[in-house]
This record gives C-alpha cells, sequence and structure tokens, in this order.
C-alpha cells in the first residue's frame, strides 16, 4: 500500500476523529504522494521544487500517474503548484481506483461523509495495515491527517496541532524534504479554509445587502 491509499482509509474507517474534508484531504493526498515518490527517489526537492528522477518502476497505478504528471522542465514545479493542481478532485480519483479494485462497497445512496456514506471499505488487509499505521502513531500518516483536519484540529500556522483531547503530540520528522511537504500541504489546507471563509463573509454580505432592499 500507498501512504495516500493508507490516508484514505483511515479518513474513511473512522479512525480519525472526525469526518474528512474532501478539498483538504484531496491536498493531503497530492502531498502523501510526493513524499511517496521522495521515498523510491524519483523525484527530489531543490528548495521547494520538485525535481523528476528517473521513473521507477510502481505498482500502484496512481502513483504511476502521478510520476508521469510531473512537470519535467526547468524551473520545475514548487511543491505548493503540485498540491493545487494534483490535488484536484483527488480523493474522487482514490475512492474510483478503490471501488474499480473492489475495495468498497455500496450503501445507502445519499453521501453524508466518508463515515457515513453510501460506500464502506470491505475489510481487507490493505486496510488492517493502515489502520495498524495509525494506531502506532506513525509520524507521516499523523502529520498528514492532522493537516487535513482528521486528527483533532488542523495544524496552526506556526505547525503545531491545536489542542484536543485526542490529538497526538505533534510528530518529529527527521528527513527535510519530507518536512518541506508536510508544511506546504498544512499552508494549502489554511489557504483553502481562508479562502472558503473569505467567501461565507462575502455571500453572507451580500444576503445582508438584498434583505435591505
Amino acid at each position: 500500500m500507498t501512504t495516500p491509499r493508507d490516508l484514505l482509509i483511515v479518513a474513511m474507517d473512522g479512525e480519525a476523529d472526525r469526518p474528512a474534508d474532501r478539498g483538504s484531504l484531496s491536498l493531503a493526498l497530492a502531498g502523501a504522494e510526493v513524499i511517496d515518490l521522495l521515498g523510491v527517489r524519483a523525484v527530489a526537492l531543490d528548495g521547494d521544487r520538485v525535481v523528476p528522477g528517473d521513473l521507477p518502476t510502481l505498482d500502484d497505478p496512481l502513483l504511476r500517474e502521478a510520476a508521469s504528471s510531473l512537470v519535467r522542465q526547468a524551473p520545475y514545479e514548487s511543491v505548493e503548484d503540485w498540491l493545487w493542481r494534483r490535488g484536484r478532485d483527488l480523493s474522487s480519483a482514490y475512492l474510483t481506483a478503490f471501488e474499480t479494485e473492489g475495495q468498497l462497497t455500496r450503501q445507502r445512496r445519499r453521501l453524508v461523509s466518508f463515515r457515513a456514506g453510501e460506500v464502506a471499505l470491505v475489510d481487507s488487509p490493505a486496510r488492517r495495515g493502515a489502520v495498524d499505521r495509525w494506531e502506532s502513531h506513525e509520524p507521516v500518516l499523523v502529520a498528514l491527517a492532522t493537516a487535513a483536519g482528521l486528527y483533532g484540529e488542523p495544524l496552526d500556522e506556526a505547525g503545531a496541532a491545536q489542542d484536543s483531547p485526542n490529538t497526538p503530540d505533534t510528530p518529529d520528522i527527521a528527513d527535510d524534504e519530507v518536512a518541506t511537504v508536510l508544511a506546504a500541504v498544512n499552508d494549502a489546507v489554511m489557504e483553502l479554509e481562508a479562502v472558503r471563509q473569505r467567501r461565507s463573509i462575502e455571500d453572507a454580505a451580500f444576503d445582508n445587502v438584498w434583505r435591505g432592499l
């Protein structure tokens, strides 16, 4: 299994503290892909730039797709740009892959959230492996889940988890490149939330204007 798949399983399996937000989860999945590509040396980071290496043999089709979609011309692409480009609807792509592979069963018609929606995970070695990784508080998976808001509150601007009874200690990430990716994921999630808040305020102001006419 890959880190993106483990993250999606955690989001769907009720192991996290709260239901997943699709946008935040998609950004975290894109970050998880970069981290896995770093692990097999398919990419390296030059500052915040994602520099492609040789295309390795990858068993996972979505990770192969990610590797093949890298910008391969200098000055290359920043991690932030990758997250926004690759992360668009990425949670849906992974859900589709899970369903195609028989890892999901359909339940109700109306999708409420990953936990109480129309799809549920089947029991499988992949699911048990992801849960084991989660319950052991594996640092990268916890950091990605926390950034996406699955485990307690999202990280604050200083990169620390906000207080919650079930929030683990902020994991120490020894690898500088992985830490750079995780910081970019956190920044992107906070930017997404800020955009949503601005739109909500603007919509509320617009409604108030119409009520006053």
